[in-house]
This record gives structure tokens, sequence and C-alpha cells, in this order.
């Protein structure tokens, strides 16, 4: 039976090989080829860019920002809005027409960087997943693609905060125009698959730099979950740039202004504690958003991915920005280095009622890098007394699967001598339990969004020196991590760059794996998938 669309990009893809009929995040066959065809013609404009690098022509950085701004709109749950896909699309084709034009040898480039257009429709349904028939090389191809995807979300985010890697970028472009080469055998692919790593570590790099320099560096916090009694705006996705511009547009407007989900480590900075109307976190993780939304009663702003198709009874509600959309929302434009206008948003909080509470009380965060390192003597002193046995690294993604509450229960269970780290939204499987302390370190340290992984990175390499360690999985560390969408990606292929092995990745290993390609990364790096609680209690930290 012919399908009508295959996309198996994240980890929630049905029956963990692949979406037929609709996404289970919700697109439409439609929008997945548009999807589809967006990444074949960014595959074609970034041959173009490389082939300009090779010959000696400098690519400017405004090129540079939308081809990562393309990869972004094709992430899990970022942008269902069709029309505005299609129109990208038109615009890589334009650009790569003009770019294309300074090329000295065209003829040698591959048939994406040549196509020029016509019925998006037919081309879209042969440049699809499937389109390559080898399995283990459509595995690698989908692999370094979703990487890459995940190192554009980055890339990004530095971007969005005048912060540039000319180095990164012109690795992305490369590695996205290799995935067209058909030379290219299963051996090379394995290689620019952990290259990407390296230059996700770098990229991660870029966007901490990017975010302590505007924000300061974060600092343990203590932050609301209740509710005041003024009409609010909800902020969901990761783009702290809007926050901020946000947040200096409501003061004094008699708004106040709440995080969601990924939004939540924005408390940890110390540039945002200035705002008074600044009022807390409101919910859970993105999944949970239907319901959450729902009950907030007020404009909700998603400014990056995970995006849940809204209910009909919030959608006026929901306005979307940068990479995100949905059709029917309202989106506020807005490019690098541009004020964005959220007046329509701050005028129809004052229309609205103030949240309805869901909790009260207060999370605790902050635990990025600096504030792990200041705290290094302390947590050394802890480990070599044998108060701290073992570091559980539980970062990652938070998602909608019963077998999820398994990272719950698994944190329970962990012996009390032991303490995770954590970064993504993984950490509302277990954030708000009472897991306690150890001599005054909380149990759960939590560095911030996905964004912030490059922090448990920055951790461990600090503590393998500090403890005079040749060998980074020597450490008394161990990985439990929960992945869902292509972000996830590019930390794993970043922490196999750095050799950490005996990796646990759940709920389920990724449905793009061929059997050939898992087994490399299983007979290389040890990774495995997750078994029952008790079990895995035994293998990490028995």
């Amino acid at each position: 039976m012919q399908t009508k669309m295959f996309c198996y990009q994240c980890q929630e893809t049905a029956g963990c090989t692949g979406c037929t009929r609709v996404g289970v995040c919700g697109k439409t066959p439609e929008v997945a080829a548009q999807q589809d065809l967006l990444v074949y013609v960014t595959k074609g404009l970034s041959a173009v860019t490389t082939q300009l690098r090779a010959e000696g022509t400098a690519v400017a950085a405004e090129v540079n920002h939308f081809i990562t701004l393309n990869l972004f709109v094709t992430i899990t749950n970022a942008n269902f809005d069709g029309q505005a896909i299609t129109e990208r699309i038109e615009q890589t084709l334009q650009r790569k027409r003009e770019l294309l034009a300074q090329v000295k040898t065209p003829d040698t480039l591959p048939e994406a960087a040549r196509w020029d257009g016509g019925d998006f429709a037919a081309k879209a349904a042969t440049v699809g997943v499937l389109s390559t028939e080898n399995e283990d090389i459509r595995s690698l191809r989908e692999l370094i693609t979703y990487g890459l995807k995940g190192l554009a979300a980055y890339s990004k985010h530095a971007n969005a905060l005048l912060a540039d890697d000319e180095e990164v970028d012109a690795f992305l472009q490369r590695a996205l125009a290799a995935t067209l080469d058909d030379s290219l055998t299963a051996d090379q692919l394995t290689a620019l698959a952990l290259e990407t790593g390296k230059y996700g570590v770098q990229g991660m790099a870029l966007l901490d730099k990017a975010n302590t320099t505007a924000f300061g560096n974060p600092e343990i916090t203590r932050v609301n979950i209740g509710v005041g009694d003024k009409p609010g705006i909800l902020v969901s996705g990761h783009d702290l740039r809007d926050l901020e511009q946000l947040l200096i547009q409501t003061q004094g407007t008699g708004v106040d202004v709440y995080t969601h989900s990924e939004m939540l480590p924005a408390h940890y900075y110390p540039a945002f504690k200035k705002y008074p109307n600044f009022i807390g976190n409101y919910g859970n993780a993105w999944w949970k958003q239907k319901e959450e939304f729902e009950a907030f009663g007020g404009p909700i702003l998603l400014t990056t991915n995970c995006i849940v198709p809204p209910k009909d009874s919030y959608k006026d509600r929901l306005y979307t920005t940068g990479a995100a959309g949905y059709p029917g929302c309202t989106h506020i434009p807005g490019d690098i280095g541009e004020t964005k206008d959220f007046s329509a948003l701050i005028e129809h909080a004052k229309r609205c009622a103030p949240p309805k509470a869901l909790e009260q009380g207060e999370i605790v965060g902050g635990f990025a890098h600096a504030q792990v390192l200041a705290l290094a003597d302390k947590v050394v002193d802890a480990v070599r007394s044998g108060a701290i046995r073992k570091f559980v690294v539980m970062a990652g993604c938070d998602g909608r699967a019963k077998s999820r509450e398994y990272y719950t229960e698994f944190a329970k269970g962990l012996p009390k001598d032991t303490v995770i780290l954590t970064a993504g939204c993984a950490k509302y499987k277990y954030n708000k339990l009472d897991l306690g302390d150890i001599g005054g370190i909380p149990r759960v340290l939590d560095a911030g969004q996905c964004n912030d992984s490059y922090s448990l990175a920055v951790i461990a390499l600090k503590l393998k020196e500090v403890f005079g360690l040749d060998d980074i999985n020597d450490l008394p560390i161990v990985y439990n991590i929960a992945w869902y969408e292509q972000k996830a990606v590019i930390v794993l292929l970043a922490l196999l760059y750095l050799g950490v092995k005996n990796i646990h990745l759940g709920p389920t290993l990724p449905a793009f794996l061929s059997p050939n390609v898992a087994k490399v990364l299983v007979d290389t790096f040890g990774i495995a998938g997750i078994g029952t609680v008790e079990e895995d209690l035994k293998t990490l930290v028995q």
C-alpha cells in the first residue's frame, strides 16, 4: 500500500517505524511533503555555498542565517503552516539562483543545486527520506541530517543574540550537501556523523557564550510555580531573546509574564530578575500544553518548536514567532537584530482574566557549569568522602508516552547517595519530587534547557581534570537519557565525539537507525536501550 507520507525523525514515530498516514506530532501529509522539499532545496543551496567557499568566495552571514532557519523550521513540532513553508521554499530557490550565478563550475554540482522549481508536490514525492534506497546509507544520511537540524537550532538561538561562528555554518552546509553525494560510503558517512558531533560541541559552546554574555551566568534560583492576580502572557519554546523583548515591552502595562516548559531556566539568569512582572513558571513539559494553555486563560507566545496542535478553545490566544508557525494563529514577524512588536499580544492579555493556578510552591534550578564549578570543592569533597557515590545524567526530552513514567520511577528508585544532572524538559518527570539533598547539594541539579546541555559536558570534563583521570568514562557518571527530537540527536553525537560510552537511550532507540548502523553504535560506543527500572538501577548504579 502506498504511504501518504514517511517521517521517522522523532521518538514518537508511529510503531517505532515511521508515520505514514499523518504525523503523531499532528502534521499532515501535505506539510510533511513541504518540509521534505524545504530540506531538499536547502541541501541544494548548501551545495552551492560549499562550492563558493571552495572557490574562495565568501558567504554572507545573512545566507548562513537563512539556511539555519530553514532547518529549524523542519524540526519536530516547530511549524505546521504549509503556506509559510512554501514561501520559504520559493525564497530558497531565489537565493540559490542568485548564488549559483557566482559559481565558476556549476556543472559539478548535484541535481538539488540545479533544480530551479516547478511542480512542488511532484518534486516532494521524489525527494523524501525513502528516496535513498540503501537502508544503511539512508540511516546515516538521516542521522547526519537530524543532527544538523539540532545544530541549526543551537545556532539560530546564538544568531538571535548576534553571535555567529563561520566554521559551524560552513560545516553545517558542507555536511548537508554531503548527504546528496551518492559516492560516499557507509564508513565515510559514519565519520561525518561523528564530525557532526564535533561541531555540535562547538555550536553549543557558541550558544552558551551568547546566552551568558547577554544575560549573565545562571545562578541557583528558587522559581515560583504559583500565579499572581494580574492578567498574564505565557511564553513557551526556547528563545531567550524573544522573552527579553516581551519583558521590556510589558513594563508598566499591568501584564505579568510567565514561562512554560523549556523557558523555565530563564529564571536562572541574572538579567531577567530585574523585571518585577516576571512572576514564575506555569505548568510542566510541552506535551501538557492543551490542558495548561486552556487553564492559563491569557495569550501564549510560542517562540520555537514544541507546538501541540491547539484546541479551538485557545487557538485564538496562541501566537507564534521565529521558526514556529501554525495555520490560523497570529505570527509575530521579526528577523535577527530586529525588535519584534508584541503590542497585539499585550493588548490581548489586558482583556483576559488572571491565570488559573495549577499548583503552588517553588522549584530550584540554575546549576549550569559556572554555578556547579563554583561549588566544585564541595562537590569533590562529597565524592571523595563517599557522600556522593555517583552522578546520573538524566537529560533530554519529555513526551506523552506512558512508557516515559519509567524516568519518574527511576529517579525515585535511585539510591540517596546519587545526584541527578539534568537539562531539557526531561526534568519535568522528577524536578518536583522531594528527593532531598546531600550535604546541602540538591539531588537534582538542573542546568537549564536542552540548549544548555553543553553545561553537562563542561561539568564532566572539569571533574575529569580535577580527579586527574585520563578517560572521561572513568568518572562516577552514568547516562540514562530520554530523547524526543533532533536537538537530542546532536547532543548524542556531541557526547559520542567527546568519547562518552555506555549511554542508555530511551524510551526507544531511534527508528532511523538501521540494524547495521545501530550495531556500529552499540559495538563502538556501548549505546543501549532501557529495560525495567529495577534492571537498569542494578546495571547503572548498584
